[in-house]
C-alpha cells in the first residue's frame, strides 16, 4: 500500500468518511432521514440519516478498494471523485429546494469538490506518473 497514492487516499477517505457517517448519527439520530435541513456536524456541515448512509456506503467503497488493489482502489477513487464532483456543483443548486434530500449546505458542496479533486487527481495521475518512474528505471 505505501507504494499506491490511490490505495494510500483511498484507505484514508474511506476511514474518514466511516467515522463521518458514523458521528453523523450522534447528531440525527435516524428521524427525519430524508429531510431538507439537518443537524450540525462539527458545527458546520447540515447532514440528514440519509446524508450519513451515503458517507458510509461512500467510505466501505473507499475502505474496501484501498485494503484490495491498487487498480480497485484507482477505480473508486476516480468514480467517487466524479461523483462529488458533480455533487459539488449541482448541490450548490440544491439549496433551499425540496429536492435537498441529503440537507446539503455550502460548507458540504466546498467539501465534496475538494475531495472530488484529491481523489480525481490521484486516480487519474499517480498511477500514471508511477508507471513512468518505473519504466524509465527499466530502460
Amino acid at each position: 500500500m505505501r507504494s499506491s497514492p490511490n490505495r494510500l487516499v483511498a484507505t484514508i477517505f474511506g476511514a474518514v468518511y466511516l467515522v463521518v457517517g458514523a458521528l453523523g448519527f450522534a447528531v440525527t439520530g435516524v428521524t427525519g432521514f430524508f429531510a431538507t435541513e439537518g443537524g450540525l456536524l462539527l458545527g458546520i456541515f447540515e447532514v440528514n440519516p440519509a446524508h450519513n448512509i451515503a458517507h458510509l456506503l461512500i467510505g466501505a467503497a473507499l475502505l474496501a478498494a484501498g485494503l484490495i488493489s491498487t487498480v480497485a482502489a484507482q477505480t473508486v477513487n476516480i468514480i467517487v471523485g466524479a461523483a462529488y464532483l458533480l455533487l459539488g456543483i449541482v448541490g450548490f443548486f440544491l439549496v433551499g429546494t425540496s429536492l435537498n434530500i441529503l440537507a446539503l449546505n455550502t460548507f458540504d458542496h466546498f467539501l465534496h469538490l475538494a475531495s472530488a479533486i484529491v481523489l480525481l487527481g490521484v486516480g487519474l495521475a499517480a498511477e500514471r506518473g508511477a508507471r513512468a518512474r518505473l519504466s524509465s528505471t527499466t530502460v
